[in-house]
C-alpha cells in the first residue's frame, strides 16, 4: 500500500506495540504530527507535550526504565533536536532504551547552514548504540526497525533517526510486518549483514563458567556487587536472587543495581563506593573473591582501581565486552547475558554456608547519624517507605538527595529507583516520574529533587497540570547546591563559592501557580501528614522540606583513594 513517509512512522511505532510517545512539535516534523489528526492516530498513540524537549527526553527514558518497553521521543530540528542530547546522554550511560526520532530540514537545504539546521546524528554519535539520517523513503519502514531492534537488544541503548522533511512527505510502498519476522526481511536483514549488527546476544562460554565455580569453592570470603546490568536483563533478577542466597555472600549494589536485591535483605551490606556504607567498602577491601556482575567499575564504585579489592581474586561478568579490564583489571571474566550466566551458574552451584564471614562483615554496620533537633533525610525517606508500604517508584536527580534515597528507601524490585547514576544529570527526575507513572498508572510515583536540580526541571509541572499525572515531588530544601557544598566542606575549607540558593522561587506559591497543591514540612509529623494528604488528593503535589544546610551525606570517600578511605565515616 502506497502511503506518505509521515504515515509509515506512525505505522512502524504500531508495529512495535508503541502506545505512548512523548515530544515537542515544530517546522520540520509537522507532517508526522500532522498523523495524528489526519488519520487517527491519536486515538492509538498517546502523545505527551511536555515544556521542553530535554523534559521529554526524560520522560521517554523513565517510561523505559520502569516498564521495559523502548521508550520513543519526538522532536523537529536545530534547538529542538540539540536539547535532546543531554537527555540522550543519560539514556547511553545508563543503557536504557529509546528511539529519538527528529527531522531536518529538506535535503536539498542539507548543508547550507539553513534555518534550524544541524548535523544531529554527527552530535550524538557517540552516545548513541547507533544512529540514522533517512534521505529515502523506500528505507524509512526497515530503519525504524532496525532501530528499535538495535535499541533493545543486547546492552540495551539510545538510538536516533532523523529523517529530513521531503522523505516524510514522500510516498512508498508499506506492508505490515510483525516485530517476530523483522530479522528475516530481505532489505531490513541486508541492513543488519551490512552494519554488522548481531542481534543474538553470544552464549557464555561453560568452560567459564566453570571456573568462577572452581573460585567460589576456593574462596572462605566471597563478595558480590550487582550492578545495573542484572536489572536491564530481562528474568535476571530471580535468577540472581537464587544465586546470591545459595550463595550466602555478602552482596552490595552499584546505584544503578539497585532493586535486584531488596534493601531490607539480610545478605544486602548497601553501595560500594564514593557513597558506599562502611560495611560494603570495608567487605570490598577484605574478601578474597570479589564477583561483580553487570557493572562498569565507575569511578563512584572503584574510586582507585589500584587498590579496588586488592586481597581478592576480581570476576568481572557483563554482556558489553568493552567493559571487562577498562578501570579495573581482573583475574576472570565471563561475556555474556547476566540472565543466561546466572542460569547456568545456578545449575551447578551448591548451597555455601559463610555464616562466619558474614557476622564479621555486618558487625561494621553502625546507625544514621541524625542530630535529634534536626528534622533528617532519613526521616523523610522512611516515612515514604512506611507510607508507600515499600512499592513506590523513586525518581531523583542528583546530589545529596539521590544518595539519601539510594540509602535509605529499601527498593525491591527492577525500574524502582530511576536516578542518573552515570551522566549525573541534575534535571533528570521530574520528566523521568512523568514517564514512570504514564507507564505504570496504578503504582505511587515519587519525585525526590533538590532544590537546585527542581529549578532545573520545575517548567514541566505544567505538564502534569494538563495531563493530571498524580505524581508527587519532595524537595530536600537546604538552600543550597548541597553535595557541592559537602565538597566544599570537606576539602575546598569551606569557601562557599556561588553554592548558596538564598533566592526563590516558593516552591509551594509555584505548585499553586501551576494548578498544583503545595504543602511545607519542617518536621517528620508535618511531612507524614503532607504526604498522607498528597497521596488522598491523587493528583500532582509539591511537599518543600525544610532541611538543615549542613546535613551531608555519610559515608563519603574522596575520589581518587581507597574505598577505605572515608572522609566521613
Amino acid at each position: 500500500m502506497k502511503m506518505k513517509g509521515s504515515q509509515i512512522v506512525m505505522e512502524c511505532l504500531l508495529e512495535q506495540g508503541v502506545d505512548t510517545v512523548f515530544g515537542y512539535p515544530g517546522g520540520t516534523i509537522l507532517n508526522i504530527y500532522d498523523e495524528f489528526e489526519l488519520h487517527g492516530y491519536k486515538e492509538k498513540i498517546r502523545h505527551y507535550l511536555t515544556s521542553h524537549e530535554q523534559g521529554a527526553s526524560h520522560a521517554a527514558d523513565g517510561y523505559a526504565r520502569s516498564t521495559g518497553k523502548v521508550g520513543v521521543c519526538f522532536a523537529t530540528s536545530g534547538p529542538g533536536a540539540t536539547n535532546l542530547v543531554t537527555g540522550i546522554a543519560t539514556a547511553y550511560y545508563d543503557s536504557s532504551p529509546v528511539v529519538f526520532l527528529t527531522c531536518n530540514v529538506s535535503e536539498n537545504v542539507i548543508g547550507k547552514d539553513s534555518f534550524q539546521e544541524v548535523d544531529i546524528t554527527g552530535i550524538t554519535m557517540p552516545i548513541t548504540k547507533c544512529n540514522y539520517l533517512v534521505k529515502d523513503v523506500n528505507q524509512l519502514a526497515d530503519v525504524i526497525r532496525e532501530a528499535f531492534a538495535i535499541a533493545r537488544s543486547g546492552r540495551p541503548g539510545p538510538v536516533l533517526i532523523d529523517i529530513v522533511k521531503n522523505v516524510t512527505a514522500d510516498e512508498a510502498d508499506y506492508e505490515y510486518l510483525p516485530v517476530s519476522e523483522h530479522p528475516n526481511r530481505g532489505h531490513l536483514a541486508t541492513m543488519l549483514r551490512r552494519a554488522n549488527r548481531d542481534l543474538k546476544t553470544p552464549e557464555p562460554d561453560q568452560g567459564d563458567i566453570d571456573k568462577l565455580l572452581a573460585l567460589i569453592e576456593q574462596s572462605q570470603r566471597p563478595m558480590v556487587l550487582v550492578g545495573g546490568g542484572v536489572i536491564r536483563s530481562k528474568g535476571a533478577v530471580p535468577e540472581f536472587r537464587r544465586f546470591m542466597e545459595t550463595l550466602d555472600a555478602p552482596v552490595g549494589s552499584t546505584i544503578m543495581g539497585g532493586g535486584a536485591c531488596p534493601g531490607n535483605h539480610p545478605l544486602f551490606t548497601g553501595m560500594v563506593g564514593m557513597h558506599g556504607s562502611r560495611v560494603s567498602n570495608m567487605a570490598t577491601a577484605e574478601c578474597d573473591l570479589f564477583i561483580a556482575i553487570g557493572c562498569r567499575f565507575s569511578d563512584r564504585v572503584a574510586t582507585d582501581p589500584s587498590t579496588f579489592a586488592r586481597k581478592a581474586k576480581i570476576v568481572h561478568i557483563d554482556i558489553d565486552r568493552a567493559e571487562i579490564d577498562k578501570n579495573v583489571r581482573t583475574d576472570h571474566h565471563i561475556i555474556g547475558d547476566a540472565r543466561r550466566v546466572l542460569e547456568l551458574l545456578n545449575e551447578k552451584l551448591p548451597k555455601h554456608d559463610y555464616s562466619e564471614w558474614r557476622a564479621h562483615v555486618f558487625s561494621r554496620r553502625g546507625t544514621v547519624p541524625k542530630p535529634e533537633d534536626m528534622f533528617h533525610p532519613f526521616e523523610v525517606l522512611e516515612t515514604i517507605q512506611q507510607l508507600t508500604q515499600g512499592d513506590a517508584i523513586i525518581a531523583t536527580d542528583v546530589g545529596q538527595h539521590q544518595m539519601w534515597a539510594c540509602q535509605y528507601y529499601h527498593f525491591s524490585r527492577p525500574g524502582q529507583l530511576l536516578t542518573s547514576g552515570g551522566f549525573g544529570t541534575m534535571g533528570f527526575g521530574l520528566g523521568a516520574a512523568m514517564g514512570a507513572k504514564v507507564g505504570n498508572p496504578d503504582k505511587v510515583v515519587v519525585h525526590c529533587t533538590g532544590d537546585g536540580c527542581f529549578r532545573m526541571n520545575c517548567n514541566e509541572l505544567a505538564a502534569l497540570e494538563y495531563y493530571h499525572v498524580p505524581l508527587i515531588t519532595v524537595i530536600f530544601n537546604n538552600k543550597t547546591l548541597g553535595m557541592v557544598r559537602q565538597w566544599q566542606s570537606l576539602i575546598y575549607q569551606k569557601r562557599y563559592s556561588q553554592t548558596d540558593l538564598d533566592r526563590g522561587p516558593d516552591f509551594v506559591k509555584l505548585a499553586q501557580a501551576y494548578g498544583l497543591h503545595g504543602f511545607r514540612a519542617a518536621n517528620r509529623e508535618e511531612f507524614a501528614n503532607a504526604f498522607r494528604q498528597a497521596l488522598a488528593l491523587g493528583t500532582g503535589c509539591i511537599i518543600d522540606c525544610a532541611i538543615d544546610i549542613d546535613t551531608m551525606v555519610h559515608p563519603m570517600v574522596g575520589g581518587g583513594t581507597p574505598v577505605t578511605d572515608f572522609l566521613l565515616d
